[in-house]
């Protein structure tokens, strides 16, 4: 029998984040699974699938800075921005110094402005952009703001007909990393294009904490896969917990407005989301909290009845 929760899966290159959940619902033979932002068919890494009620969290989830390892391509230009498409520009000769790169790489931490790539799934006027790019059409798309919070440089070959630099990456949902790739290039005046994208995390769920779908096959066979999964408020601890005094215990389960003073601790004015446990540390649920009348609302209850 499988509980709810966040089962962190290995993408395996080649497939689409469809097809990883659809896989994963006749192994389980559950129909309520979600994943937690979509990974393009080339790219490989963590996407954690939330199953039963577990996936009323994926909004939250989906929220969670994510953390790359990306191999950047100097030299080359395709029109899908990876190596997937066609070569829209090639230099002969890269001349880049470690140096150059180091602070151009840098210069991108922060907010920064993207247009998003005509091959993606954004849409304009009810279209997706990836299906006017395979008919030849190229539309205005605006910039959107997402945030890059850290880059490292972990390694390059600069000396390469078309040197290919490995960096890691830590951003807001919503980053192009092909897009970041051509950026990066344009700042250094030389066509650039990202030849390969290794999610490594998500939030605190991280590459080495996923299973491949071979694993997971197997874990199910041996009714072992419960272990494996991480439960619903281990995935938002992002979010402050707090302890419900238990005489309050039944108001909660009929989901009714408690006050700051029901709880162990006052909240500070900062957080807007939290989460409440009863006193035996039972998952209560998600509450939003109202400062100025000193009141914590329900938004979403898990607790058993």
């Amino acid at each position: 029998m499988i509980n709810e929760g966040i089962l962190p899966v290995l993408k395996p290159k080649g497939w689409t984040s469809h097809d990883v959940v659809a896989k994963t619902r006749r192994i389980l033979k559950i129909k309520r699974i979600g994943h937690t932002g979509t990974l393009d068919p080339e790219v490989t890494g963590v996407l954690p699938l939330c199953i039963g009620k577990a996936t009323r969290v994926v909004e939250y989830i989906q929220l969670l800075p994510k953390e790359y390892e990306v191999i950047l391509k100097l030299g080359i230009s395709t029109d899908t921005e990876d190596m997937t498409g066609t070569v829209i520009e090639q230099m002969e000769q890269v001349k880049v110094t470690k140096e150059q790169l180091q602070q151009t790489i840098s210069s991108f931490v922060g907010e920064i402005e993207q247009i998003p790539p005509m091959y993606s799934a954004v849409k304009i006027n009810g279209k997706k952009l990836y299906e006017l790019a395979r008919k030849g059409e190229e539309v205005e798309r605006k910039a959107r703001s997402v945030t890059i919070h850290k880059i490292d440089l972990l390694q390059f070959d600069l000396d390469q007909k078309f040197p290919e630099v490995k960096f890691k990456v830590l951003c807001s949902k919503g980053t192009y990393i092909r897009t970041l790739c051509v950026d990066i290039g344009k700042e250094l005046n030389i066509p650039a294009t990202m030849l390969s994208l290794v999610r490594t995390a998500t939030g605190n769920i991280q590459l080495e904490d996923c299973l491949t779908i071979e694993e997971i096959e197997k874990l199910v066979e041996e009714d072992e896969l419960n272990h494996k999964l991480i439960t619903i408020d281990q995935s938002i601890q992002h979010f402050p917990s707090f302890v419900l005094h238990n005489q309050q215990l039944q108001n909660a389960r009929f989901g009714k407005k408690l006050r700051f003073s029901d709880l162990n601790s006052v909240p500070e004015s900062k957080p807007e989301l939290i989460r409440l446990y009863s006193e035996n540390l039972e998952f209560i649920g998600i509450y939003k909290l109202d400062h100025s009348n000193q009141l914590v609302i329900p938004n979403k209850l898990f607790l058993n009845n």
